[in-house]
């Protein structure tokens, strides 16, 4: 076991992640998952946060009290204001406050909600209300709609260049897949979509993006002059490159996602700071889907879109015709050991063995020319 962590931590693991059939394994998975996302879009939807579908937001300030969420649920209710989605506490200690989001309200509701607020909740301090239309929330994701497009076509143009066309289509459709999957956990675990939501989904296409370009440019360097010989197949070539850069990913990922997951897990879950939990949420999953699309998903790709070209594929059958003809010399040369002798002498310049009793001793050339 230590043996193969120093292997894969040298990049010298000869573990098969690109082969015909790690390649199906990899394509079943992610159609599966994609699947599940788009019926959950279908019949699940997203939970969509104030700043998309409007509505009124509601800061009470509950610091140095015993006021509980559900006392201030109540409250809201009561008031004829009920939360369009459950409160959420943000801050600790003096600066607690609870965070109520509901319907649009017209201005004599507000200031109707926030006395009945006071009354009932014996407040010493106004509670805070700012109003959002729904067409900033429009306005948000059009423009993040408009910067994605923008974003998509300048990555594609420079991998092309840099690369090759291949490598920017396997990007483009793991990115793809990172963007869906993300999206996918949002709407089946049923999280807020909120303004912060938008930008980690945007954040985690560079981290992505990162690791693919990595493991490509490691992909090239393997297949660099691989046409003109017949040592090894472009598959070889790029499972090489996963195996040689495995490691590499392995410790950036976790080191993206350890604070990303502190975020996640303490932040939002122990101390209960909701607000932060939307960002936390979508970078956990998209750092994590990134890691796994560039490794496994985007090089089997360029290598299905390459292995069909006739360069590759004549490679191809060189590369089995060469071992197969190396196999059946060694053999040749395993069924007999004397051959076995004088190739080895010839090659390393070894002395030949002793001649056997009785055997006729081999003539030159020269001599049975004479």
């Amino acid at each position: 076991m230590m043996s193969f962590f120093r292997k894969l931590y040298r990049g010298e693991t000869k573990v098969d992640f690109v082969g015909p059939r790690r390649r199906a394994m990899f394509y079943s998975i992610s159609g599966i998952v994609l699947l599940i996302c788009v019926l959950s879009f279908v019949f699940r939807g997203f939970v969509q946060g104030v700043e998309f579908r409007g509505g009124s937001q509601f800061q009470i300030p509950v610091g140095g009290t015993s006021i509980t969420v559900a006392e201030v649920d109540a409250a809201f209710t009561k008031a004829g204001a009920p939360s369009a989605e459950p409160p959420q506490q943000v801050g600790s200690g003096s600066t607690r406050q609870i965070v109520v989001k509901t319907e649009t309200l017209d201005p004599t509701k507000q200031n109707q909600v926030q006395t009945a607020l006071e009354e009932s909740l014996h407040l010493t301090a106004k509670p805070s209300v700012t109003t959002v239309s729904s067409s900033w929330g429009h306005d948000i994701t059009v423009k993040a709609i408009q910067g994605l497009i923008v974003f998509l076509v300048a990555v594609s143009i420079y991998i092309s260049i840099f690369f090759e066309w291949r490598m920017a289509v396997g990007a483009m459709l793991a990115l793809l897949h990172d963007l869906l999957l993300s999206a996918g956990v949002y709407s089946l675990v049923g999280f807020e979509v909120t303004p912060s939501t938008v930008v980690g989904l945007l954040t985690i296409l560079g981290f992505s993006l990162y690791d693919t370009v990595v493991v490509y440019d490691r992909v090239r360097e393997n297949a660099r002059d691989l046409l003109a010989g017949s040592r090894m197949t472009f598959t070889e070539a790029a499972n090489r490159a996963v195996n040689q850069t495995l490691m590499r990913s392995v410790n950036t990922s976790l080191i993206a996602l350890l604070p990303v997951a502190g975020l996640l897990f303490v932040g939002a879950g122990v101390l209960g700071v909701g607000t932060i939990k939307d960002l936390a949420l979508i970078l956990f999953v998209g750092l994590a889907t990134g890691a796994y699309s560039s490794l496994f998903l985007a090089t089997p790709l360029v290598v299905t879109f390459t292995e069909r070209q006739a360069a590759y594929r004549a490679l191809t059958k060189r590369v089995a015709s060469k071992r197969a003809s190396d196999a059946r010399r060694a053999e040749a040369l395993a069924a007999q050991p004397e051959l076995a002798a004088t190739t080895s002498y010839r090659r390393t310049g070894s002395p030949a063995p002793a001649p056997r009793p009785g055997a006729r001793p081999q003539r030159s050339g020269r001599d049975r020319r004479r």
